[in-house]
């Protein structure tokens, strides 16, 4: 058993049960559901004893998610590229139409059950854990751990958000060279940074632009919501997009392309880079050829 997570209750406003109190105080218990699905897996402590839902909680408690180590996924046959690797963590290219993780059997984490080296160290986990998610649609970097204190201290840094994200993202029209995005989403504040960096002429928006994204809270769909909210919604968003101009069959136009941040062990900065997917140089250059045809 190799703990991950560490919570000791210091306040108690009112008589909760733990069912109802440990939703969202670790990464992967953040609805009432899953944290019923990790008291099945024996996956939550509460005081080093298996917790049961009904658990009054008191001040002084310390509740622990743990690794009980003994459901390993079946793999899922698909290559995917390394970006970054050590004996502590690692950075892959996830590719579009792939979720991170969950219930499913086609996941990336399922992808790499077998195919990557694992840590030699004493807390080793048996298989590489995604510390963060990506949209399904959105291809890109995504951090793993390989080790349980990796996986520990890496979701304190994207809780705190030292850990920088950068994405590119093909949108309708021509926003500003720079602007800053905030909003609620969901009761909750929100912010991302978009900078332009290229603008085509379009025969249907009038122009594609071609930007950078960097977000300052990770919000569920933030870099959508901001580009729909602002009117220049990310190509391709059957979800937030515009009806009749969403491009069907071409996915989205939204990747991760950058990671920075301190290793959570060695304490050495680390940055992990994609080029931005081929898609978006071909849709530009297929945009503004059509344009220039009708045109002239």
């Amino acid at each position: 058993m190799i703990k991950i997570h560490s919570h000791t209750v210091l306040k108690v406003d009112a008589p909760i049960r733990l069912v109802d109190y440990v939703i969202g105080v670790f990464p992967q218990v953040m609805t009432k559901n899953a944290v019923k699905n990790s008291l099945k897996r024996k996956e939550l402590l509460i005081n080093s004893k298996r917790a049961e839902s009904g658990f009054w909680i008191k001040v002084g408690d310390i509740i622990e998610y743990v690794d009980p180590q003994n459901r390993i996924p079946k793999e899922f046959p698909l290559d995917i590229e390394v970006v970054f690797s050590d004996d502590y963590l690692l950075v892959v290219n996830k590719p579009p139409g792939l979720v991170v993780s969950g219930n499913q059997f086609r996941t990336l984490e399922n992808a790499l059950v077998n195919s990557i080296k694992l840590s030699s160290q004493e807390d080793a986990l048996k298989w590489a854990k995604p510390v963060h998610r990506l949209d399904s649609a959105t291809s890109g970097l995504v951090l793993l751990a390989k080790t349980a204190e990796a996986h520990r201290k890496l979701s304190s840094m994207f809780k705190d958000k030292t850990i920088e994200k950068k994405y590119r993202a093909i949108v309708q029209g021509k926003p500003k060279e720079l602007m800053i995005v905030k909003d609620s989403i969901e009761g909750k504040e929100s912010e991302s940074e978009l900078r332009l960096l290229e603008s085509v002429h379009s025969v249907k928006s009038d122009f594609l632009s071609l930007i950078e994204l960097t977000p300052k809270t990770g919000r569920t769909h933030q870099l959508r919501i901001h580009c729909k909210n602002i009117g220049h919604p990310i190509v391709g968003d059957k979800l937030y997009g515009e009806e009749g101009n969403i491009m069907n069959h071409k996915g989205l136009f939204l990747s991760a392309v950058s990671l920075r941040f301190m290793h959570p062990i060695l304490n050495e900065e680390v940055f992990a880079e994609l080029e931005q997917p081929k898609k978006f140089d071909a849709l530009l250059k297929r945009e503004s050829q059509w344009f220039n045809r009708i045109r002239n």
